[in-house]
């Protein structure tokens, strides 16, 4: 099983290699080969996605990443900043369905940011569009206004086609779930949303065992902070996913907590956790490497055809927690603080 290594910037380095290790563990047969991007792409070849890091990307069975981004390049043009590398993977591979399952571990309820009787037991799925909407769609960009300032312009776009397929995607993920998808939009103000509303119920009509709600997206937030558990599945454009699915990792106790799958029509990923580079914290063997391992997890379910193995890494990850393992972002009073590599090591040894 071949694996495109991308740890990318900051603590990407970092927590990538300990999932590597972990990935160790199994007794599988893996083949790692890594590649700069990012910042570390634009500088080893003045382009934050370089050839050879996307031909790699293309040749392997999936990919590992880490995490881009760097204040050192916020004065770069927009096409060479590094988060233009996992916007150019996503088009270019065609990894359009993005999952981002968040779970409230027993152990943790107490570091979410809500009373623990509010999230424990919390298990839901964002579904997120990945290759449309704002944030691909043309035309774009800064231009002179006719009163003589500036002006800024992006575009909302989203084919029947495209809303259709992460439809599915949301769907048959719920008949493994809880039966229950709630599609996001903001309908009553937005034409693609309206349109968006359309389609998933149209094609809600091919998936009768499941129950289909809609709900706005200002609503959706509220709610989510409100009356989490209700929700199984919520599907939603790019734009929506990218800023629900972030609240909703905080409903977990800590960002660092949240894995995350990027798929293609045929289940090749992009897997990473959905926290950033953190440059404050890179290098001090601090940040927490639990949301890669799950990554890894989802890598061995979703692209390589190892559930089974899946299961064990996820199994050790609730162990560690059990057991009283906690870096600084989930830490409380009783447990054991530890770093990056302590951490990452009880998930192994507990495998």
């Amino acid at each position: 099983m071949k694996i495109a290594v991308l740890p990318g910037d900051g603590i990407g380095k970092e927590i990538v290699a300990e999932a590597i290790k972990v990935l160790g563990r199994l007794g599988l047969k893996f083949e790692f080969e890594e590649a700069p991007v990012g910042g570390a792409g634009f500088e080893a070849a003045g382009d934050p996605l370089p050839a050879k890091t996307l031909a790699l990307a293309r040749q392997a069975d999936a990919i590992l990443f880490g995490a881009v981004g760097d204040p050192r390049y916020d004065a770069l043009p927009s096409a060479r900043r590094p988060e233009q590398a996992i916007l150019g993977l996503r088009k270019e591979l065609s990894l359009f369905a993005n999952l981002r399952p968040a779970q409230v571990y027993e152990e943790l309820a107490d570091a979410s940011s809500l009373r623990p009787e509010i999230v424990a037991g919390l298990d839901l799925l964002i579904v997120r569009e990945l290759t449309g909407d704002i944030y691909f769609g043309l035309p774009k960009g800064i231009r002179q206004h006719e009163s003589g300032g500036r002006e800024g312009f992006d575009t909302m776009r989203y084919t029947e086609a495209e809303i259709r397929r992460i439809a599915r995607v949301a769907f048959e993920a719920a008949r493994k779930r809880g039966k229950k998808v709630c599609s996001v939009d903001k309908a009553n103000v937005l034409e693609t949303s309206r349109l968006w509303r359309e389609v998933v119920a149209a094609e809600s009509k091919s998936y009768p065992d499941i129950a289909l709600s809609h709900m706005y997206v200002d609503n959706c937030a509220m709610q989510l902070v409100r009356n989490p558990k209700q929700f199984d599945v919520i599907v939603t454009g790019n734009m929506f996913g990218d800023i629900l699915s972030d609240e909703a990792s905080m409903l977990t106790g800590s960002i660092g907590m949240l894995p995350s799958a990027s798929l293609d029509a045929n289940n090749k990923g992009l897997y990473e956790p959905i926290h950033g580079s953190a440059p404050d914290i890179a290098g001090k063997g601090v940040a927490n490497p639990l949301a890669t391992i799950l990554s890894a997890a989802m890598m061995l379910r979703h692209s390589l055809d190892q559930a089974a193995a899946a299961e064990r890494v996820e199994r050790a990850v609730k162990k560690t927690l059990r057991d009283g393992y906690r870096t600084a972002d989930i830490y409380t009073a009783g447990t054991r603080k530890v770093g990056t590599a302590e951490m990452a090591r009880a998930v192994a040894e507990r495998l």
